[in-house]
């Protein structure tokens, strides 16, 4: 069946760097649309950057644009998201997901039907 796993959380200074690795199983990460989502404690889940399937173009949320990258690592079967500058607002549990969802922006957490568990990104000095 379908699984996601990420990894790759952890805490750094603001400035900083963090990858984030979601591992896919029962699915061809390559050919799915890929979402990451973050929650901090108190707020709603928000998209915060997403690749599409087919033609690859990659969305990012506004407050991240220019700082975060998403991509694919095809002979992992995983897809990645690299955090430069990290800043004290980025804090929270990161997830990646997966869905056949159309018609909505990647960036929306409805599009999506499978979900990993998280991984807590910290950012303090």
């Amino acid at each position: 069946q379908v699984q996601l796993v990420e990894s790759g959380g952890g805490l750094v200074q603001p400035g900083g760097s963090l990858r984030l690795s979601c591992a896919a199983s029962g699915f061809t990460a390559a050919g799915a649309t890929i979402g990451w989502f973050r929650q901090a404690p108190g707020k709603e889940r928000e998209g915060v950057s997403c690749i599409r399937r087919g033609d690859n173009v990659d969305f990012y949320t506004a407050s991240v644009r220019g700082r975060f990258t998403i991509g694919r690592d095809v002979t992992s079967n995983a897809a990645y998201l690299q955090m430069n500058d990290l800043k004290p607002e980025d804090p929270a549990v990161y997830y990646c997901a997966t869905g056949v969802g159309t018609g909505t922006s990647c960036l929306t957490v409805s599009r999506y039907n499978f979900w990993g568990h998280g991984t807590q990104v910290t950012v303090s000095s």
